[in-house]
């Protein structure tokens, strides 16, 4: 196997910080999305999406999409286990994933692809046609951001991980979350949020938030 990567992206982080906790090193391709290579012929014969990760199988066989590569990493290497055990522990944590995603992920995303000049023609990630970044958009992304932030602190008020008991990838999608928002968006985790910031300085100090 080997994975197309993309070392200032969050989705591939998402991808090596989960191979990281299995144990796993693959061979990786990097892509950089700034200088616009994943929307180059090379690139878009491995994915016409243009989008990143990419996981490569021996056979040739090629996923997309960061959860359905985790899945598949998963389900061929089980433990130590991320993705749920019981039905209810499954569900609760691809809930709490989903979540993540599009509370925080897309929220960064939103005010990182309309502020950073690199995008200003690239407003949607993917796309080779030029679209151009809403800089209006950047404040709903921010109160986007500031709303993920009261909601994971609500969360984590109740449980010590954000699906629960234990880690799970709803932890990696949030520690990406996080530190998009604190390190693309200049918008730290707020200092009254005492429990995001002890989930926060347990999390980040996992070896694999390294990867």
């Amino acid at each position: 196997m080997k994975l197309y990567d993309c070392k200032m992206a969050p989705n591939p982080r998402r991808v090596r910080i989960f191979l990281a906790e299995k144990g796993l090193d693959l061979p990786k391709v990097e892509v950089s999305i700034v200088d616009g290579e994943n929307l180059k012929p090379e690139y878009l014969r491995v994915n016409p999406r243009g989008l990143l990760p990419v996981l490569e199988l021996a056979d040739g066989t090629r996923l997309d999409e960061t959860v359905a590569i985790c899945r598949y990493i998963e389900d061929t290497h089980p433990e130590p286990n991320l993705m749920g055990r019981s039905p209810l522990e499954k569900a609760t944590i691809e809930s709490w994933q989903r979540h993540m995603e599009f509370d925080g992920m897309a929220a960064v995303g939103e005010v990182v692809r309309n502020s950073i000049p690199v995008f200003s023609s690239r407003g949607l990630p993917g796309v080779a046609q030029p679209v151009p970044a809403i800089p209006a958009l950047v404040e709903r992304g921010t109160n986007s951001v500031k709303r993920f932030y009261e909601r994971l602190e609500q969360r984590l008020s109740e449980t010590e991980y954000v699906a629960g008991n234990r880690f799970s990838i709803a932890d990696i999608t949030a520690l990406c979350a996080v530190e998009g928002a604190m390190n693309r968006a200049n918008l730290p985790i707020p200092a009254g949020n005492k429990n995001t910031q002890r989930w926060y300085a347990a999390v980040s100090a996992r070896p694999s938030a390294k990867a």
